[in-house]
Formats: structure tokens, C-alpha cells, sequence
């Protein structure tokens, strides 16, 4: 079975659902020496397994493959037609049609768990809840590591018992969506570092911290604080390696989008992003309803970023965007990593989820 311990580089590149995380990204991740990781959700498993083909191109790396654990059933069919009707003036200027609600939250989750015990993924994480026990059970049966992605101590306490083999613990200065097991309830705020370290002091999982990570420095000091790994999504944004669209790629250096927000506008799910016009227009009367919003915003989106329009897309992004650099993604895992290797273990940490935070 993989092991961090693994790893020559213990960086990994986060799962970014929605067509950031590419093979091409993968395979320069794990070459490199780090860990790279295709995303399924929002894949129908036939998509997923060309993606997982052409990792193997050539040579089978170490990677992995994240899988959304399904919510309950839609709880607030009200709030989800009321949004839809505050966003119909937008659709209509840009002439799209809104789709039908989605009636559940299913994502094939069934069909991908079996496609990566028989394509036996080496690596398998899961966001956004537990994955059931005869998921890790047949992932196990092929020899593969289970990740569960945790925003709580509770959340990890529970991530152990369900035995997986890894924890990936998510601060909320993550860009993209919060891992939270519920959306009923608001998501912590503990900043990362102090999640980490009160973590490692319950569980005795090997831990991966994850959320705004975008130093050398930052990295080092989640490692002294018991990370095992660290998981960076942003810092890839802008390689050339990247699927993220260009003009998402641009607002990270556009000084018109100064920013990162917490919004539900998009999907219906707490997620940190670029403050734009969408979200300055929408976030106040978004309804806790994932995936119907991110459903019903899909057509919305897909013609932003045909136009071109960073204003109207989920512009996801962590607390250092700032840092996210135009170059190679095997440049970008080797300097931070060297950054790390001649950084001291220990720094002050902020208090701040923005501007100059960093840990």
C-alpha cells in the first residue's frame, strides 16, 4: 500500500473538480517526486477512466483520485426555486437556460468507486463526508490507500473509526469547497495550523494539511506541527499544466480581484473564492442546496468562460493566491520545496484569512 512516507517530496497537488486537475498536472506532480491527483467529480465514470488511462501513459506513477461523497436529499426545494428566480434576469442577458433542479445528489459514486478498485488507483480520497464501509473495505481488498478529508476534530475522530488510512485536514483557508460533512451547520474557522496540531495530538493517522499553503516557510511549519504532507491547489492555478480557464488563471493577478470570500452562490456549498460581480449579486440569497445551486449555476458558468468573463465565474482560490505563479508545475513543486528544506520549522502565524496570511 502507498504511504506518504513514500513520497521524495511530500507535496501534493490537490484535487480540483471542474477541469483544473489534469493528467498533464498529475503526471509532473508524481515525476517530480510529489503526489498528483485527477479529480472525479463532475466526471461520469467513462470520462474519469480516460483521465485514469492517461495517467498510466507511458508509466504508472503514484497518484490519486478523489471521489465527493453523495449529500442527503434535497431538504429546500423553496429555497432552491426562489434562487432560481433571482438568477433568471442574469440568464436571461446572457441567454441561457436555467436547467431543471436536480432531484439527488448521487455523482455515480458507486460506478467510480468500482472503476478504481479495478483500474486499482493506488491512492483514493474522498470529500465531503464518510465514504461507506465497503467502499474502504474493497479499496483495501486491492491494496489501495483511503484518504478522508477532514474540516474538525470530530470529523477525524469519526475519518479513524471508519478506518481509513490517511487524513487530509482541511483548514478554511482552502480555496474551492469546504470538506465539511454537513452543510447544515456553518464550517469552523480554526485556522489550519491549530487544526493540525490538535489533531495529531487524537489521532494517530498520518495527517496531510491542506488550506492556503503558499510558501516554502508555511510548508515547513505544518510539518514540525505534525503534518506528514502538505496540499496545495492554488500554487498549480497558473502552470501550464493547469485546466483552469485563462481567464481564471488571469483574476489571480488582476488587481481588480483583491480578494478571497466565502460563498455558497455558486453550488450551495460553503466554497472560497475571488470576490467578483456574481458573488457581490447572488451569495446573500443562496440556499444551502448542493449540488442543485452548483446545478442550476452550471449553464451560467460554462457561458462566462466562453466569454471569457471572470466576473461570472466560481473563481476558486485559497488565502496566498497572490503567490500562484505562470510556470512550470515540476518548477513550482522543486522551489517550494527547497524553500521548505532551508526554511525555519517555526514562524508567527496570523490571525488573518487574507492579504498577508500565511502559516
Amino acid at each position: 500500500m502507498f504511504s506518504l512516507k513514500d513520497l521524495r517530496i511530500p507535496i501534493i497537488a490537490a484535487p480540483m473538480a471542474g477541469g483544473a486537475s489534469t493528467p498533464a498536472l498529475v503526471r509532473s506532480l508524481s515525476a517530480g517526486g510529489g503526489l498528483g491527483f485527477l479529480a472525479a467529480g463532475y466526471k461520469t465514470p467513462d470520462a474519469l477512466a480516460r483521465q485514469i488511462a492517461d495517467v498510466h501513459q507511458g508509466s504508472r506513477p503514484p497518484y490519486g483520485v478523489n471521489v465527493f461523497v453523495p449529500g442527503p436529499p434535497l431538504t429546500d426545494q423553496a429555497g432552491v426555486d426562489a434562487y432560481r428566480r433571482s438568477l433568471a434576469a442574469t440568464a436571461l442577458e446572457h441567454g441561457v437556460e436555467l436547467p431543471p433542479t436536480l432531484a439527488a445528489d448521487d455523482d455515480w459514486f458507486s460506478a467510480k468507486v468500482s472503476l478504481l478498485i479495478g483500474h486499482r488507483v493506488p491512492v483514493v480520497s474522498f470529500t465531503f463526508g464518510l465514504p461507506p464501509a465497503e467502499a474502504v473495505d474493497g479499496l483495501h481488498a486491492v491494496d489501495a490507500c483511503v484518504i478522508a478529508t477532514v474540516t474538525s476534530v470530530r470529523e477525524a475522530v469519526l475519518a479513524e473509526e471508519r478506518g481509513v488510512d490517511v487524513l487530509c485536514v482541511q483548514g478554511p483557508e482552502a480555496g474551492g469547497h469546504r470538506a465539511t460533512f454537513t452543510t447544515a451547520e456553518e464550517p469552523e474557522t480554526t485556522p489550519l495550523i491549530v487544526l493540525v496540531r490538535a489533531i495529531s495530538d487524537l489521532v494517530v493517522l498520518p495527517l496531510i494539511a491542506a488550506g492556503g499553503i503558499h510558501s516554502g516557510a508555511g510548508i515547513a511549519t505544518l510539518l514540525a506541527a505534525g503534518a506528514d504532507a502538505v496540499q496545495l491547489g492554488t500554487a498549480f492555478l497558473r502552470t501550464a499544466e493547469s485546466g483552469a480557464q485563462q481567464a481564471h488563471k488571469d483574476a489571480l493577478v488582476d488587481p481588480n480581484f483583491d480578494r478571497t470570500v466565502v460563498t455558497r452562490a455558486f453550488s450551495g456549498r460553503p466554497a472560497r473564492g475571488l470576490r467578483n460581480a456574481f458573488i457581490i449579486e447572488h451569495d446573500a440569497t443562496a440556499p444551502r442546496a448542493y449540488p442543485q445551486v452548483n446545478h442550476l449555476t452550471s449553464g451560467l458558468r460554462a457561458d462566462a468562460g466562453r466569454r471569457g468573463d471572470a466576473d461570472g465565474l466560481a473563481l476558486w482560490a485559497g488565502t496566498g493566491f497572490r503567490s500562484a505563479r505562470a510556470e512550470p508545475a515540476a518548477d513550482v513543486l522543486t522551489r517550494l520545496w527547497q524553500d521548505a528544506r532551508v526554511s525555519p520549522s517555526q514562524r508567527p502565524v496570523s490571525n488573518q484569512f487574507d492579504g498577508d496570511f500565511d502559516v
